[in-house]
């Protein structure tokens, strides 16, 4: 009596199950990717909604994306439909920037109705799931002396030379803000938004100075050392007063950027990331902005680092050099236009994960 099986179907089935056995251990041995509840997450930041922004960076690998936030008090409707937007194409909402809050940072009256805003604000990203809000607190930002140097293969590269700008007088609307007047101004903000935002589940991320210059139009920059980090996150000290780690800066100013993010990870106060490298001449004053490759930050040392803390927020691999690319294409729906110059940083941040996650 014959059984049904044949020669070739026997063969055929050990054949199928031998593939499924190296198809199962194939996939087991893909390299990790991340964007998981306790690993970094790489993002962009957008500056528009366009169905081709979310396109272009869901093509990058990217799934969670930063971007500016409305005017102070943010509206729930318009960041709800921000949120929705994002989500139906597959991207999520992670962190929002907040700014127009100046008479809270120069101490002006009315103040307290800006952190009102601020605060306002806060509570509504909280309500919607937005786990971070960056900010800044600066009395004025010294991009006056960034110029662009050549790099390789005629790419540009940004760099600072605080030589070229350190004489500029104050200008007539900001005024000129000793450095204890900024710490005075800085804690009386966090100490009113703070619990706001602990009691709203929002992590507050304070962007560093950058550039680091002692001083900015003759204002000082409580943000422009690690030690003013140190003393920021120490003034109301909760997960929700953190600042943006960023490696390039933590070198501009001459220190090491992963003793920094152990420092400052290990206190639970790293909010958010920023990931560039540089090329430092005078530690706060003269540096160039390079590839992620060739400077001087151990690039995956720092990702290692953030790995090995399990920091689970997001990496921005900002400042891309300018590529012939988008000299002749710039694309208006990401940070400073330049598409194919992400499309490397984040491949590079991407490897450089993928790297430290083995």
């Amino acid at each position: 009596m014959e059984s049904g099986v044949t020669r070739r179907s026997a063969v055929g089935a050990f054949a199928s199950a031998a593939l499924t056995s190296s198809l199962a251990r194939a996939a087991d041995s893909l390299m990790p990717r991340g964007d998981t509840s306790t690993t970094p997450k790489i993002t962009l930041w957008l500056d528009n909604l366009e169905d081709a922004t979310l396109r272009r960076v869901k093509q990058l690998g990217v799934e969670y994306v930063c971007m500016s936030g409305p005017p102070l008090p943010w509206d729930e409707a318009e960041v709800r439909s921000r949120v929705e937007k994002l989500k139906a194409a597959g991207l999520s909402l992670f962190n929002m920037m907040f700014s127009g809050f100046p008479k809270a940072i120069y101490g002006r009256p009315g103040r307290d109705e800006d952190i009102q805003k601020v605060i306002q604000s806060i509570r509504v990203g909280g309500k919607l799931g937005l786990p971070v809000m960056e900010y800044n607190f600066y009395a004025h930002r010294i991009v006056e002396g960034y110029y662009v140097e050549p790099g390789r293969g005629g790419a540009g590269l940004t760099a600072f030379d605080y030589a070229r700008v350190k004489d500029l007088p104050p200008l007539p609307d900001v005024g000129a803000h000793t450095i204890d007047e900024m710490w005075a101004n800085a804690t009386y903000f966090l100490k009113a938004v703070v619990p706001a935002a602990q009691q709203a589940r929002v992590r507050l991320a304070l962007h560093p100075n950058d550039p680091p210059a002692p001083l900015s139009r003759g204002s000082g920059q409580i943000m422009g050392t690690v030690e003013g980090w140190k003393r920021l996150v120490g003034i109301v000290p909760n997960p929700s007063n953190g600042i943006t780690f960023d490696c390039g800066v933590t070198r501009e100013m001459g220190h090491d950027p992963v003793e920094v993010c152990r420092y400052f990870g290990s206190r639970d106060c790293i909010n958010h990331v920023h990931f560039r490298n540089v090329r430092t001449r005078v530690p706060r004053e003269q540096y160039t902005e390079v590839f992620l490759d060739e400077g001087e930050v151990n690039m995956l040392a720092v990702m290692k680092e953030l790995v090995r803390q399990k920091y689970p927020r997001l990496i921005y691999p900002e400042h891309p050099p300018l590529f012939d690319a988008d000299r002749d294409n710039p694309f208006k729906g990401i940070s400073s236009q330049r598409y194919a110059g992400f499309a490397y940083t984040v491949g590079y941040a991407r490897a450089t994960l993928q790297a430290a996650l083995q």
